[in-house]
Formats: structure tokens, sequence, C-alpha cells
């Protein structure tokens, strides 16, 4: 609790230690790391042209980005939250720039994949920074908050779509991704120069957390957890499942556009909406990321007044419809334009929902690090990509970098929550420290192989999968928006707020059961 002499927003300031003033460079950064993610889908279809390589082949390469912009945000939060902002976002400028003019001098894919690692860990460290600075200094509208900062990532490539589109048609690629990476990379070195952290008991003028141990209306925990604590409770692990599920609908949405609109025949075609005419694709494009980013600050507005898991089952029900309606009516340019763009306005909302919903469960101290590890969810999504590629067309694909993160990861999860929680099965401190410790290696090494592909492994697991097109991939999208729809308001939605962390015995995991609200 804060005492009587805790800084506060009421204290003359100047304008630069304005919090208003550091969520705008916030938001600022991660509008220059932007399109590293929704840029790539119009270097697809050049780059396989330029390699010699298969779809699949090169949809690796947002697999490698988004792995490393999002499973190293845990550490890159602990940083944050150690050293500040400001040193952290300068030297991910020049990684995130980088790593796009080095992709545009690639002629291997495995140089492609290591140059856009460089990309994802830039912009993993700038858009974990942004989100734990918009959590530590809005405790008072987090929904909003997030969901501003998380609308410069959605919304960031809406006006750069088209320049970018017509430099690699008028230029090459290689041309786009150098000057774009250095323009993207100067704005975030300068953009670091006015982040800062909250100091120690800072509140907002008028704002009081609430007593410990009370419950208050937007159900927030006066408790601070910190990430190894937070990874003993029910309550993440449900969260993490959610987000992994609804995430997946959406990235292959973000790096399978392109490849869909030309197998559908409408990338090219004219699309006339308000008075704008643009060929389907480009419009789709720059509509679905303007919307993206708008949803983000709406929903997180609605989650603060109606509350996180109503509005999570409203925003996935939308999604798995807007799919639906998008995958039975692609064929037509305009349906594909205004549909896609409702798929993204269901599904951006979860980068604003889940770093609310995150720090009111957990507290704001550790909101940075606390929230990277939530944010994994999204790398853990993201290796289904090129397995969508691969589902759509009917390809080969090799799955030995996929069950290595799978063994590794269910090694770690049970080590730290199934065994004590679930299981109830109290292990010893060295027990548990080596199964988390075998499992976090053996993810390291599946990260390894996605980025160096021949990399040496004791099996193999290259398969032939069956042809099911863009419909039967997208199938399996709406299936996991709607169960977690559902895991929203039945389940998430009667869990209590963890209202302290587990005593530990010395020497013993800890043993915890899920704590619901009857």
């Amino acid at each position: 609790m804060a005492t009587a002499a805790a800084p506060s927003q009421s204290q003359h300031e100047s304008l630069l230690q304005n919090r208003w003033v550091i969520l705008f460079f916030s938001i600022l950064s991660m509008v220059a790391v932007a399109n590293f993610q929704y840029g790539w889908t119009l270097f697809v279809p050049p780059l396989q042209k330029h390699l010699g390589q298969e779809q699949a082949v090169i949809q690796v390469t947002f697999t490698v980005f988004v792995l490393l912009e999002t499973w190293l945000v845990p550490f890159e939060g602990w940083l944050v939250d150690k050293f500040g902002p400001k040193l952290l976002v300068l030297v991910a400028g020049i990684l995130a720039g980088l790593g796009w003019v080095l992709s545009g001098k690639a002629e291997t894919v495995t140089t492609l994949y290591l140059s856009y690692a460089l990309a994802g860990i830039g912009a993993g460290v700038v858009y974990g920074t942004a989100v734990g600075s918009a959590l530590k200094w809005f405790p008072d509208h987090r929904g909003l908050a997030a969901g501003l900062t998380a609308a410069g990532f959605g919304a960031g490539s809406a006006f750069t779509v088209a320049p970018i589109a017509n430099l690699i048609n008028s230029s090459g690629y290689q041309a786009a991704f150098i000057q774009w990476g250095i323009i993207q990379g100067v704005v975030v070195v300068v953009a670091s120069f006015f982040l800062k952290s909250p100091p120690a008991g800072w509140m907002p003028h008028g704002w009081k957390e609430a007593a410990k141990g009370v419950e208050v209306k937007q159900r927030q925990s006066a408790v601070d957890f910190n990430s190894y604590q937070m990874a003993e409770t029910p309550q993440f692990w449900l969260m993490y499942v959610m987000m992994t599920m609804v995430a997946t609908g959406g990235l292959m949405a973000v790096a399978q556009l392109n490849p869909m609109a030309v197998d559908y025949k409408v990338d090219k075609m004219p699309v006339n909406i308000l008075w704008l005419t643009m060929p389907a694709l480009q419009f789709a494009l720059s509509a679905d990321r303007l919307v993206n980013g708008i949803c983000r600050p709406f929903w997180g507005w609605v989650s603060d007044h109606i509350g996180r898991e109503k509005t999570m089952t409203l925003a996935f029900g939308l999604e798995a419809c807007a799919i639906f309606v998008l995958i039975k009516f692609a064929s037509n340019p305009y349906m594909f334009v205004v549909f896609s763009a409702f798929t993204f306005f269901g599904w951006g909302e979860i980068f604003s929902l889940f770093p609310a919903i995150c720090g009111d469960f957990f507290g704001r101290k550790h909101a940075t690090a606390n929230y990277g590890f939530l944010y994994t969810a999204k790398g853990t999504a993201s290796v289904l990509v090129p397995i969508g590629s691969a589902l759509a067309a009917g390809k080969a694909f090799d799955f030995r970098a996929d069950v290595l993160l799978l063994i590794g990861g269910l090694l770690a999860v049970y080590a730290h929550f199934i065994s004590p929680t679930l299981l109830r099965v109290r292990l010893s401190k060295k027990v548990h420290d080596t199964l988390f410790t075998v499992g976090l290696c053996i993810v390291a090494y599946g990260i390894f192989l996605t980025v160096v592909p021949k990399a040496w492994t004791p099996f193999g697991a290259k398969f032939t999968l069956p042809k099911v097109g863009w419909a039967g991939v997208f199938t399996i999208a709406i299936v996991f928006d709607l169960a977690a729809a559902v895991l929203a308001f039945f389940v998430l939605r009667r869990m209590r707020v963890p209202s302290a962390p587990v005593e530990h015995v010395e020497g013993e995991a800890p043993a915890m059961m899920p704590a619901l609200k009857h």
C-alpha cells in the first residue's frame, strides 16, 4: 500500500515527465516496429521467387520472428524492471532496424532466418517495454492504456502498407527491407530517450489501491506476484492456453493473407469503398491494420466497464464469426476486404485484454516481466503458422523443432505447475530444478533448430500433410476461438483473483489447488 509520501501525478512535473507524454513515445516506438510483423506478408511471394523456396519454408521466417519476439520477453522484461527502459529500447531499435537491412541482403534461407531473428529480438524488447510501461503508469486505466499502446503495434503499419508495396513493385523487396529498416530503427532510437519507469510507490492522483486481501470491483489484486509465483497459479495457465488459442487464427491471417489472396485470385482486383479505390490485397492490409489498432483501446475501454472476461467472450466470438464468413466468401474481393478487417477487429483485443487482466490478477510491480511470460503464448501459436501453410497446400513439413518445443515445454510446465498443482505430487527442489532446466534447454534447442533447420537431431520427423485448403486451416482457428470464448465466460470469470503467493516449504515444490468463485 502507498504511504502519504508516495509520489503522485498531482505533483508539478515537467512535460517530459508526464505519463501521457511517456505513453505517446511508447506508442510511437510500437508504431515503428509494427511492420516487422504486419508488413511481412508483402515479402512472402518475392522471397519465394528470389530464394527458390516453397511458401512453408519462407513462412518459417515469420515463426522465427514471433518466437524471438515473444519467448525472450520475460528475460527482457526482467532487464527493463532492473535497468529501466531507455537503454534497452535504444539497443532494440538498432537490432530491429539492422534485422530488416540484413534481410534485404540475405541470399540464403538461413541468412534470412538469422536476420529476421534480430528484428524479432528488437521488436520484442520494444513491445514488452511499452506494454509494461503502460501497466505501471496507468493502474487506474489498465485496459485503455494497454489498448492504446497495443494499438500502435496493430495500426502502425496501416499507412505504410501501400508505400512498402509500391517500393517492392518498383525497386524490389530488397530496397524495401533496407530503406524501411533504417527509417523504423531510427524512430525507435529517438523514442527511447523519452521513456522512463515510474518512481517506487508512485500512484496517479486520487487513485488508491485496494487494501490487501480485498477484491475490488475491477477484480484487482493488492498483492504483487513475481513471475515465478504467477506461474504457480492455475489462473495464469488458463490465460496462457486461451491466448495461444486466439493468437493462432490471427497470426495465420497476418502471415497468410497475401498468399491466400493470390490463391483466391482477388489480390489485384480493384475495390472501391468510401471513395477509395485500391487493389483488394492492399485495401485489406491497410484496413486490417487500421481496424486492428482501433479495436485495442476500444476493447480495453469496454473491459474497464463490463469486465475483462465478458469482453473476451464477445471479441473471441466475433472473430470466429468473421473468419467463418471470410473463408466462405474469400473469392469476392469486397467480402475479402470487409471480413478480413472484422477478423482483426476481434483478434487485436488480446493484446489489450490479456496484459490488463494479467496486471489485475498479479499486480503492477512486476507487470513487465509477468506479461512477458504470458506474451510467449503468441510465440507458441506462431509455431502453427508454417504448419498451416503446409496443410493448405498438402506439402511436406519438418516437425523436429515442433517436437522439441512440445517436449521441452511439457517438461517445464509439468515440473513447475502440473505436478504440484494438479497432481499434488511434491517434487524435491533438486528434481524440480533439473526437470525445469532440462525442459528450457530443449525448448532453446528447438528455437535454434527453427532458425538453423540443418542442425542435428537424433530423430527425423518430416511428413507430408493432407491438403485441407485455406477453409480447413481456418476452421481450426474458429474452433480455437470458440473454445477460448467458453473458457473466458464459464471458467476464468469464476476464478478468484489470487490473494497471496503460495508459501513454499523449504526443499519442496509448492502444492495448491485452483480457487473458484462459486
